[in-house]
């Protein structure tokens, strides 16, 4: 799941007061799961004949934490476009 980062793209981390990166929504622990999970070599389907295709369970989660972290994230950046002064 690599992203292509841009040198003007707003940063996605903060560091908490144990000066830990942690991606704005989610937790330090699910900041690690998270990365782990994307670090994983291979995403793979389980098929299920009742259910058709289904994520396997560590794409799931990573799917769980994106989705977290990408809420919050779109909640920051249009905080952030209200608390930027008009030049």
């Amino acid at each position: 799941m690599a992203t292509v980062r841009s040198n003007n793209a707003p940063r996605r981390y903060f560091v908490d007061g144990g000066g830990r990166r942690v991606l704005i929504g989610l937790t330090p622990e699910e900041t690690s799961e998270f990365e782990r999970l994307d670090r994983a070599p291979t995403r793979t389907e389980m098929i299920s004949i009742e259910r058709g295709p289904q994520p396997a369970p560590g794409e799931r989660r990573w799917l769980e934490l994106y989705a977290k972290h990408e809420d919050a994230w779109k909640d920051w950046m249009a905080q952030s476009r209200v608390d930027r002064p008009y030049l």
